[in-house]
């Protein structure tokens, strides 16, 4: 029924969050949970920022978990924009044309705490163009003290970076993009989940209207808030934008909550979208996007 676009999963869970809870779901965890919510697949992706993790993942481990439990996994590799050499002439896609040759689909998730246009991170954009895999990333409403790559309100530097490589499949996550699927009433927003109804449109459905290459990574409590905060716009924008909207968990700990699932099968039960529309979002995007 799904395709999961935005996972993460260890072998061995690793050190456990400061509170003492497990970090990472183990691959046995993962496709337990799987099985009873009716998710085929999913796409894995490692996390190699030192910012966003403990331990940070191999991409080659991700090949393993995809070898090990094939037909369940999609692997997607990951490239710190300051590998190599630390300079924005670092030669990755040397780096990315191997993973790609490995049956890598995709790069990410990108949560290096840089800003979208520092010239390391447009080097990874360049290179993941030219080698022609889409990426994931996260952004951050600040530098420093957090994850992802930094964009101010109103998303200036992600929109550049959609106009610079037009080819490239951009990905987008995290709580900073979606807040501002509506008009956001104060900065601070950007930091959270605004429970308001969206009674003016954000920055990003006119990103979405103006760049075909940007697509939606519905994923976590940020991607599913964008919609749960107002169930009308929540149907309009599902079906305008069909064709570059992907379901998605975020799952990190056995216990991460998936209130999409029920979200979207709601809609589809209630016949609020087509059964066209939620197979589009539910896997078949996915499925084009990655040429399952």
């Amino acid at each position: 029924m799904f395709i999961d676009i935005h996972v993460h999963t260890r072998k061995i869970p690793g050190p456990p969050r400061l509170d003492g809870r497990q970090a990472y779901t183990t691959p046995e965890q993962l496709l337990e949970r799987y099985d009873k919510l009716g998710i085929e697949q999913a796409v894995l992706l490692p996390d190699v920022n030192p910012e966003c993790s403990f331990a940070p993942q191999s991409n080659q481990e991700i090949m393993e978990l995809c070898q090990v439990y094939s037909g369940r996994f999609i692997p997607f590799c990951n490239i710190d924009p300051r590998a190599v050499s630390y300079s924005p002439d670092a030669p990755l896609d040397h780096l990315l044309g191997f993973y790609k040759s490995q049956g890598f689909k995709g790069v990410g998730e990108v949560c290096a705490n840089l800003p979208f246009l520092d010239p390391l991170v447009q080097n990874l954009f360049k290179h993941s163009q030219n080698v022609g895999l889409p990426l994931t990333f996260h952004i951050a409403a600040q530098i420093g003290n957090i994850y992802g790559l930094y964009d101010a309100p109103g998303l200036p530097q992600l929109e550049r970076s959609l106009q610079l490589f037009p080819k490239l499949k951009f990905f987008a996550h995290s709580q900073t993009f979606w807040a501002e699927i509506g008009r956001l009433k104060t900065p601070a927003d950007r930091y959270g989940y605004p429970n308001y109804p969206i009674d003016e449109e954000g920055v990003v459905p006119t990103l979405f209207r103006c760049y075909e290459n940007l697509y939606g990574d519905l994923s976590a409590g940020s991607g599913c808030n964008a919609l749960t905060r107002d169930k009308d716009y929540a149907v309009q924008f599902l079906v305008e934008f069909q064709d570059r909207l992907m379901f998605g968990t975020d799952i990190c700990a056995p216990d991460t909550p998936t209130p999409l699932v029920d979200f979207l099968l709601e809609l589809q039960r209630e016949k609020r979208i087509s059964e066209e529309v939620f197979n589009k979002i539910a896997k078949e995007n996915a499925k084009k996007l990655l040429e399952l």
